[in-house]
């Protein structure tokens, strides 16, 4: 099985089916919910109202109780440091998850995309294509979150306030990235193939349900990087 033809859902066992498809329905009912709910309770920083929504679709019930007693507009008192910065990663993941929705959307609709950032010419795994447009993806959907957080608070020119935001959101993005790339390079190198007989299409729900383990392992490695950008000033603490 090359990296050209990965395994489709009449290839793979019906049992990883079911376990993605929980997986995954889980995140989506997770994300329906907090949906309604902040429209009911909105939220003080009105990004919020889309980043809480879309970090259940990898967060799932761990992230739905986080928001429950941490990041609900209801909540009272004094947030640890440790809460700002798993919010403040949080924020961060969710741009990344769109961005990784959309890149890989935009690879299958727009094949050509691939060989215009280097597949064919400068390597033969469409890996690698993938990468690098989740890469551009999520680091445009996490700055935009980001600027969109620090012009209320902030102020003054635009352009300032995008500068900021890039100054605090790029090394955040690129921590969550790097993990989240080696549990997805990890998977479709090594486990996959070895538990399954090839690496799985982005057209599958295993696909997605890897995805979002592959997110859980960029929080981990964003979480002390945001943890140093707010202890230095750079990122806002939320």
């Amino acid at each position: 099985m090359t990296s050209s033809d990965p395994l489709t859902l009449a290839d793979l066992p019906t049992w990883s089916t079911v376990v993605s498809g929980i997986l995954l329905g889980v995140g989506v009912v997770c994300s329906a919910w907090v949906t309604l709910d902040v429209v009911r309770h909105p939220p003080r920083m009105r990004v919020m109202a889309v980043v809480w929504p879309v970090t259940m679709l990898f967060g799932g019930l761990l992230w739905l109780w986080f928001y429950l007693r941490w990041g609900r507009a209801t909540r009272r008192g004094e947030t640890p440091m440790r809460v700002s910065v798993a919010t403040g990663a949080s924020h961060c993941g969710a741009g990344c998850a769109l961005g990784d929705m959309v890149g890989e959307t935009l690879l299958v609709l727009v094949p050509a995309l691939a060989t215009a950032v280097g597949l064919g010419t400068l390597y033969s795994d469409d890996l690698y294509a993938r990468w690098i447009v989740d890469f551009v993806a999520a680091y445009l959907f996490g700055i935009a979150f980001q600027y969109a957080a620090l012009a209320p608070m902030r102020g003054g020119p635009r352009r300032a306030v995008l500068w900021q935001a890039v100054k605090a959101d790029t090394w955040s993005i690129t921590s969550w990235q790097v993990g989240m790339y080696g549990v997805m390079g990890l998977a479709q190198l090594l486990v996959l193939p070895t538990l399954l007989g090839g690496r799985v299409a982005v057209s599958t729900p295993q696909f997605w349900a890897v995805m979002q383990v592959a997110m859980l392992a960029g929080f981990a490695t964003a979480y002390p990087v945001n943890w140093w950008l707010i202890r230095r000033g750079v990122k806002e603490a939320m």
